[in-house]
């Protein structure tokens, strides 16, 4: 008897019309599909696979098995997946209005989420792209930082802890593709050169990569910005102009800050991802467009899908692959790498020469709390390199340049046991008082521009502020 080559995958559902199906469907599109009813079948079948020689590729699991609607089964059934069979990609199958519990599936392994009822070419999209990303790298083994240099470019991008390293690999395994890819982290993370490593390691290295602060466009500059315009198009359209989908032709298109892009604005950028194709505003024809579409966003964009504050089909087009970038607390290892890194090219940038970091120094960085993640830290260092004239900087030389805040016990910032939120929150009512409410230089300091720092006024209830009176000075 032939052996099957076609991918398989495990369907875990209750309902025997969906094992139906999605068996149908996975066997219309290549891949050989089994079938199980619940978490202990499902468990067995992956066994006696396994053991047979015929281990499953991919498991798309329901996250219910019963009366129970909590999420509670799915949940364990994954963390049983996960710790028999770690190398194995699961996709988690829930219901539109439980998105957020599919997230909370992600968080704890699942490589992705569908929501029923599916689009079927989408979950087609879907499966493939895991598999591609599952499969093992080609050449030298991806385990060590060396190894992925070898393959890569990722220049800039400084660490070798193995939550990094995971997503050097994916950055590695995707970026071959045009598929389009959705980073997830903290603010100041480094999803732009992510961003940046997806393209510069791509077959479109060639060509531009466009990036767009997209919570700095206002909605009615929005197409004209995206799209361009002819002349004679509104008042001010002197003259032809090219717009950001033009000028990345055969390139890369970067949405940074793509959470703050309002639900008028996501129906025109849902047309483009769709079709492929633009229209100029006030042109009689439209574009065809070839770019691969990368986008970043620090706010978890399933949840705002969730609350209706982000197109579910929209979601869909951009999260294809998601990369998702660890805090830096949760890679402390690296930030002595890091902080030498930036030490260096500050020092270079100003021509203070070679400038290091005592070990005390380094110990006493490693164990604070970074709220603002490698964007806070750049700036600690850049703030106490410029106020200390010396070419060794020590713990004290940062507790007297008064970098962070003492008061809040111990050195630390002050953020323990916060949430993300109450983390963001305090960061903008610190920024506020340091700059008397100058909402520009708020903005500059917190690395975000002035539309999207007036969003995150209005999301904290800080939205009251008459700062911009400060602003010409």
């Amino acid at each position: 008897m032939q052996v099957s080559t076609s991918p398989r995958i495990l369907v875990v559902d209750d309902d025997g019309a969906v094992l139906v199906s999605l068996a149908l469907l996975l066997k219309q599109s290549g891949f050989e599909p089994l079938r199980a009813a619940g978490a202990a079948q499902a468990l067995d079948l992956l066994a006696r696979e396994e053991t047979e020689g015929r281990p499953v590729d991919l498991v798309l699991q329901d996250m219910n098995f019963s009366l129970q609607t909590g999420g509670e089964e799915g949940l364990a059934l994954l963390a049983q997946v996960r710790e028999r069979h770690p190398a194995l990609p699961v996709l988690l199958m829930t219901a539109w209005g439980s998105i957020g519990l599919a997230v909370a599936g992600i968080k704890a392994g699942a490589a992705n989420f569908f929501t029923k009822p599916w689009d079927n070419a989408q979950l087609v999209e879907l499966v493939r792209a895991t598999l591609d990303l599952s499969a093992p790298a080609s050449g030298p083994s991806a385990s060590s930082r060396r190894a992925l240099d070898e393959q890569f470019d990722f220049r800039d991008i400084v660490g070798e802890h193995p939550k990094l390293l995971r997503v050097l690999a994916t950055i590695g395994q995707v970026a071959r593709t045009r598929a389009p890819v959705l980073i997830l982290g903290e603010s100041g993370t480094g999803k732009e050169l992510v961003a940046d490593a997806i393209h510069r390691n791509s077959p479109r290295v060639e060509k531009p990569i466009v990036k767009i602060n997209m919570g700095a466009i206002t909605s009615t500059l929005f197409e004209s910005e995206l799209f361009g315009h002819v002349r004679g198009a509104f008042t001010d359209a002197r003259a032809d102009r090219k717009g950001h989908v033009a000028a990345a032709e055969g390139g890369t298109l970067f949405l940074d800050e793509i959470g703050e892009l309002n639900r008028g604005d996501q129906v025109k950028l849902l047309r483009v991802l769709q079709d492929g194709r633009y229209q100029p505003v006030g042109a009689s024809h439209s574009e065809q467009a070839d770019v691969r579409v990368v986008s970043a966003t620090n706010r978890e964009l399933a949840e705002l899908v969730a609350a209706g504050e982000f197109r579910e089909d929209l979601f869909y087009r951009l999260n294809l692959i998601t990369i998702r970038l660890p805090p830096l607390r949760e890679r402390r290892g690296d930030i002595p790498l890091l902080a030498r890194h930036i030490v260096a090219k500050v020092a270079a940038s100003y021509g203070l020469g070679e400038v290091s970091l005592s070990g005390g120094a380094l110990d006493w960085l490693s164990s604070q709390a970074w709220p603002g993640n490698i964007r806070q830290l750049r700036q600690t260092l850049e703030r106490t390199l410029l106020l200390v004239d010396k070419i060794q900087l020590t713990q004290a030389d940062f507790i007297s340049a008064g970098q962070l805040d003492e008061a809040a016990g111990g050195a630390r910032l002050g953020v323990d046991g916060m949430t993300l939120e109450q983390v963001e929150r305090h960061m903008i009512e610190q920024a506020l008082a340091q700059h008397t409410g100058n909402i520009s230089r708020v903005a500059k300091t917190l690395g975000l521009s002035r539309t999207a720092l007036y969003r995150r006024l209005e999301r904290h209830g800080l939205g009251d502020s008459d700062g911009d009176a400060g602003d010409a000075t």
